[in-house]
């Protein structure tokens, strides 16, 4: 089974006391959904066209692992208090 990642770029936090309520309950979510937290945070460098934006990195053991985490009702619950407090951009992708 391929590994998959979701990865996570935050465009911009306009609401950081949401991003935390976010957090509090996301974090535990994932963890139980079999997700790995691999990174968080500013990039420590960016080259390129690369932006100084907050991403998230995380392991799972499959996308269907992934998508079932995401679509999962803690992490929904999660997502509600997150409620337009930034604007990210999600993807999973598969390992190689």
């Amino acid at each position: 089974m391929t590994k998959a990642y979701w990865v996570g770029a935050y465009r911009s936090v306009s609401n950081p006391d949401a991003l935390a309520a976010y957090a509090k309950l996301s974090g535990p979510a994932i963890i139980a959904g079999g997700g790995r937290i691999l990174a968080r945070g500013l990039p420590a460098l960016v080259y390129e066209a690369g932006l100084q934006q907050r991403t998230v990195l995380i392991e799972f053991d499959s996308v269907a692992q992934a998508k079932a985490t995401h679509d999962s009702q803690a992490y929904q619950e999660a997502l509600a208090l997150l409620a337009g407090g930034a604007e990210r951009d999600i993807r999973i992708v598969e390992g190689v």
